[in-house]
């Protein structure tokens, strides 16, 4: 991975720089692979309950061999239902420019819902940019689908969420999108126990 995209480390500093300005009991860890953004995320938020989604059955047994008990590894889909229950911190790095425009949208509103009022979403990802990159995150345009910032942090300000790009450099971004204060719970999520 660190060959491929040459900022990998200082993209995930990032992401775990934006995710510790809040107190997390739960993360909800999304397409995440063998685990390495959980593992930071857990450094920075001691004790949390977590929850990995991954597509990949390989990478999810890297990541429980990784992060032993503290883990609840689940085969999923980022297109799938979430789980059930309210996270604090939802967190993200690499795999949402999987999905394409409608999908990300819709991805977005659903995280929204299981937000906690003031919990966060933490996106970390390979964006469109109008700038010159010199070494740009490898891409099949069959499987990979980025766009820029601007279009992502309109569609997490439809679902709700106060946005804002935290980090940017390359063609990498840190996308920061937190739940009000008090916001009343969706009717989908109301009544669910944070369980």
């Amino acid at each position: 991975m660190r060959k491929a995209v040459p900022l990998y480390d200082r993209l995930q500093d990032e992401v775990v720089r934006a995710s510790a300005e809040i107190r997390a009991a739960r993360i909800l860890d999304l397409g995440a692979g063998t685990g390495e953004t959980t593992r930071r995320c857990l450094a920075a938020h001691p004790g949390a309950r977590v929850t990995l989604i991954d597509a990949s059955a390989a990478l999810l047994h890297i990541a429980r061999r990784e992060l032993g008990s503290a883990a609840d590894c689940r085969l999923g889909r980022l297109e799938d239902p979430l789980p059930a229950g309210r996270f604090d911190l939802i967190v993200s790095t690499l795999a949402v420019h999987h999905l394409e425009s409608r999908r990300k949208a819709d991805l977005f509103a659903r995280v929204a819902a299981r937000l906690d009022p003031g919990g966060r979403f933490v996106l970390g990802d390979v964006v469109i940019t109008n700038r010159p990159v010199s070494k740009a995150a490898p891409l099949d345009p069959a499987i990979d689908f980025p766009e820029t910032v601007a279009d992502q942090l309109q569609w997490l300000r439809q679902a709700g969420l106060r946005a804002d790009c935290r980090w940017a450099d390359a063609d990498l971004a840190v996308l920061v999108a937190m739940s009000p204060e008090g916001l009343n719970p969706p009717p989908e999520v109301a009544g669910e126990s944070r369980g």
